[in-house]
C-alpha cells in the first residue's frame, strides 16, 4: 500500500509511489532468483526499452561490471538491466544470464547485422560466510531473476541479492521505496543492504533513516525519538587486523523518469550516496564497497538546474527509506538475528 502523502510548509505535495518501490517508475521492472538453501541470490533491475545510466563507486572495496562503459565520455548511452548478486566475485557471473536472456528478447545495443549486444552492469556483495559459500549465482540465476522481473511490488528482505546480507551485526537485505514529485517525476531506490556499519543506533535502536518517513510507511515503529550522542559507537565495529577487508557492501539503484543524459545520471548516482550515509553509519569504509547505478527511463523534461538538485535531494532520501525497508523487511538466519528480534521494542505494541 502507497504511504499517504506528506506536506512541507508552503511546499509541493509529495507522496510514495503505487508500491512505494522502484517499479513505480515506468519502464522499470525487479526479479530476484533466491536459494534459501545456500543464502545467496541475485536480484536484476530490468529497462526494456534501455535507460540513460551512471555510476558512483565510494567504497574501497567493490566488485563491479562495465562500470567503465557508463563514464559520460564513453559511447554507449543506454543499458538495458542492472545487476546485483550475491557471491563475492564469483556472483558477476550472474550478469552473463542476464545477457542471454536480453539477447534472446532482442534487446541492447544495436552493431549492426540484426544483432545487438545487451548492456548490462552489475555490482556483488560478499556473502560467502553467511551460507554456503561454495555456492555462488550462477548464470542461470542471473537468467531466471530476469526473466521474472515484473513492473508490480518489489519483494524485500531475504531475497534475490539480499539473501545473504548481513548490516551491522544484523541480517540486511533487499528494500525499495519511491515518490511522487509535483509535475508526475518519479523517483525509486532499490538497496541491497550488506554494510559494516549499522543502520541504527546502538544504544536506542533508533533507526538511522526513520527520520524520512513519508506519510505512514514505517507505520509499525513507535514514533521516532531524537538519538543522543553516545560517543565511540564505532569502536567495537572495525577489526583489529584487515581479516575483513571487502567483506562488507551496500550496492543499488536508483532510478527516475526524468530526462538526463549520462553525465547527470552519474550525479544523480553520487548524491544517493548521501541517503546511503545518512541511513548507515559509517559509510564508505575501507571494508564496503559502496556502489549505487543510477537509472534515467525519460518522459519529464527538466528545465532548469534547480530542478535537477531538487531531484537529486529526493532521491537520496528515498535511498534512506529503502534501507529501513530493506531492514525491516529482513528476517533472522544463519545465526544472525533480524532487526525486529533485537529490537522488538521499537514497535508499536499490539493489543490482544
Amino acid at each position: 500500500m502507497a504511504a499517504s502523502p506528506r506536506r512541507c510548509p508552503d511546499g509541493p505535495q509529495l507522496k510514495a509511489g503505487e508500491h512505494n518501490a522502484i517499479t513505480d517508475v515506468p519502464g522499470i521492472e525487479v526479479g530476484h532468483a533466491t536459494d534459501e538453501k545456500a543464502l545467496t541470490g541475485t536480484t536484476v533491475v530490468l529497462c526494456r526499452e534501455g535507460a540513460v545510466a551512471g555510476v558512483d563507486v565510494r567504497g574501497s572495496a567493490p566488485g563491479t561490471r562495465e562500470t567503465d562503459l557508463l563514464e559520460p565520455e564513453n559511447l554507449v548511452q543506454r543499458v538495458q538491466a542492472v545487476v546485483l548478486s550475491g557471491g563475492s566475485a564469483f556472483g558477476l557471473e550472474a550478469a552473463t544470464g542476464v545477457v542471454r536472456y536480453l539477447e534472446e528478447e532482442g534487446l541492447g545495443q544495436p552493431v549492426g547485422g540484426g544483432r545487438v549486444v545487451p548492456i548490462v552492469p552489475a555490482a556483488v556483495i560478499y556473502d560467502l560466510e553467511v551460507g554456503d559459500g561454495d555456492v555462488r549465482p550462477s548464470a542461470d540465476a542471473g537468467y531466471l531473476a530476469a526473466r521474472q522481473a515484473t513492473r508490480g511490488p518489489v519483494e524485500m528482505g531475504n531475497v534475490g541479492a539480499g539473501t545473504g546480507a548481513r548490516a551491522g551485526g544484523l541480517k540486511g537485505g533487499v528494500g525499495s521505496a519511491s515518490a511522487v514529485l509535483g509535475g508526475g517525476i518519479v523517483v525509486g531506490a532499490l538497496a541491497v543492504v550488506n554494510s559494516l556499519g549499522r543502520t541504527h543506533d546502538p544504544v536506542t535502536g533508533e533507526l538511522y533513516g526513520r527520520v524520512l518517513e513519508l506519510g505512514g510507511e514505517f507505520e509499525d515503529l513507535s514514533p521516532a525519538r531524537p538519538i543522543p550522542p553516545t560517543g565511540d559507537e564505532y569502536a567495537d565495529i572495525f577489526p583489529a587486523d584487515a581479516s575483513l577487508a571487502g567483506r562488507n557492501t551496500t550496492i543499488g539503484v536508483v532510478a527516475t523518469s526524468a530526462i538526463l543524459d549520462k553525465a547527470q545520471a552519474r550525479k544523480l548516482a553520487q548524491v544517493a550516496h548521501d541517503g546511503l550515509a545518512r541511513s548507515i553509519r559509517p559509510a564508505h569504509t575501507l571494508f564496503d564497497g559502496d556502489t549505487i547505478f543510477a537509472l534515467a527511463t525519460g518522459g519529464h523534461q527538466i528545465s532548469v538546474p534547480t530542478e535537477l538538485a531538487r531531484l537529486g535531494a529526493i532521491v537520496a532520501d528515498v535511498f534512506s527509506r529503502a534501507v529501513v525497508h530493506a531492514m525491516l523487511a529482513a528476517q533472522g538466519a544463519a545465526g544472525l538475528h533480524s532487526y525486529r528480534e533485537a529490537y522488538p521494542g521499537m514497535f508499536r505494541k499490539t493489543r490482544s
